[in-house]
């Protein structure tokens, strides 16, 4: 008998000892989950007061402190950001947009869908002049399949207006673009000339036909989108231009119809949008009913 009461001790003991150390666990959890937002508090408020630097490191204590605290990513991410200044080209500024962006894509491996970690990635790759890297990551949206259709439209608009941009300096180069003017009645009459340097033609024209396609892909995307078939309308015009320079008038004159037909559709969805701000604007004035 003392022999059996003895285990049953042992076994009483060791469940109590098991106990303690759970509800010593949870509780050093508990104390930690709280210190842990006490830092992220200390975080935001240096923060406000513009210091980011000690803002970043009570973000990371909290880090350390709760690893699952799902927000003190968020405020690394955003803490190093505050410390990069736009415009400054210096290598340890650069390094730490870099930093950030690191912070960023971290937060993405977590939560892809993170709207404000892509939006700050392509701004700091503009930001340190990495237009390779910012129309790769541009070009990754666009080509996601699980990324909303709306949002992979804005990816495309983006590219289109770059490829628009890169035709438009060359078209509208002074060396290029000769306007006259008719002493008679004083219209002037614009005319487009093919540059000397052959590489400066063959790039708008491969500018012209991607910013083309990811417009189209815009639209396909976002069919009603105003900027999408904005920019395709200046792309068209920027395919005349090339059109007129090459010395092909029927391929201009094609250009030119897809053109028109493309500015009216632009026009048409200006008008509805102009429409209801106005509807927006007169509700919003109206006094309540009743």
């Amino acid at each position: 008998m003392k022999l059996a009461k003895t285990r049953i001790a042992i076994v009483v003991l060791a469940i109590f000892a098991a106990t303690v150390l759970v509800f010593t666990a949870s509780g050093c959890g508990v104390v930690n989950r709280i210190r842990s937002k006490n830092q992220l508090n200390e975080s935001a408020r240096a923060f406000r007061e513009a210091r980011y630097v000690e803002a970043e490191q009570h973000a990371r204590r909290a880090a350390e402190l709760d690893p699952n605290n799902k927000t003190a990513p968020k405020f690394i991410a955003r803490t190093i950001h505050a410390q990069y200044r736009p415009g400054v080209q210096q290598p340890d500024n650069i390094a730490k947009a870099q930093q950030a962006i690191d912070a960023y894509q971290e937060l993405l491996r977590n939560n892809p869908q993170d709207e404000e970690a892509y939006k700050a990635i392509a701004y700091l790759y503009g930001a340190i002049k990495e237009e390779g890297k910012l129309r790769d990551w541009i070009s990754s949206r666009a080509a996601n399949e699980s990324v909303e259709p709306t949002k992979r439209a804005e990816a495309y608009i983006v590219l289109a207006s770059k490829d628009w941009q890169c035709s438009f300096n060359i078209t509208e180069s002074t060396s290029v673009k000769v306007t006259t003017v008719d002493p008679t009645n004083n219209k002037a009459t614009v005319t487009y000339k093919k540059p000397t340097d052959a590489k400066e033609f063959n790039q708008a024209q491969s500018c012209v036909k991607l910013g083309l396609s990811e417009a189209e892909n815009a639209i396909k995307f976002d069919p009603n989108n105003e900027s999408a078939w904005s920019y395709k309308t200046n792309l068209l015009l920027e395919a005349s231009k090339l059109a007129e320079m090459d010395g092909k008038p029927d391929q201009k004159a094609s250009f030119t119809k897809e053109y028109e037909a493309a500015l009216k559709r632009t026009t048409e969805l200006s008008a509805a949008a102009q429409k209801r701000k106005e509807e927006e604007a007169k509700q919003s004035a109206s006094p309540p009913k009743g």
